[in-house]
């Protein structure tokens, strides 16, 4: 399992329904309980491996921050998302952005191209090419406002 495949885990964890209604341990322990987690590979062959302990560490490390960090990390997508208030992101396409937020702001040792490159790859795979774009171009800004102040 690739670095790329734990974070789209860590995309659909975000994404779930209990994301910010419930601590990250809880929600994580709930996701990777044993049956939930193999129960998930008949609806999508993402799930077909476990994570190992690197890529775990990866996982819970960028959805905790996602949860820790969720105030600023809407603040900066609504800085930038123009004319769509937060409600009218899809939700997909809110929890890619938040995740990749989160790296650009937070994660300091994966190169900010990776991070803008594989959320847009991720949102391919959800979102309307039109989202796709919106995700290109909102994840840019975040990215040249965060280098411009440094």
């Amino acid at each position: 399992m690739t670095r790329t495949v734990a974070r789209q885990i860590a995309v659909r964890i975000c994404f779930s329904e209990d994301f910010l209604n419930d601590t990250p341990d809880a929600v994580l322990d709930e996701f990777f309980e044993a049956e939930h987690y193999h129960s998930l590979i008949d609806d999508d062959e993402l799930f077909s491996a476990v994570p190992d302990r690197q890529q775990m560490d990866y996982i819970r490390k960028l959805v905790t921050c996602v949860y820790e960090h969720s105030d600023e990390i809407d603040r900066m997508i609504s800085s930038y998302s123009e004319k769509r208030k937060l409600e009218r992101i899809p939700k997909t396409a809110l929890s890619v952005l938040r995740c990749a937020v989160c790296e650009l702001m937070y994660f300091e040792d994966i190169p900010s191209s990776v991070t803008i490159n594989e959320a847009v790859e991720i949102a391919k795979g959800f979102d309307s090419p039109e989202t796709v774009s919106f995700i290109n171009g909102l994840l840019g800004s975040v990215y040249r406002s965060l280098n411009e102040s440094n």
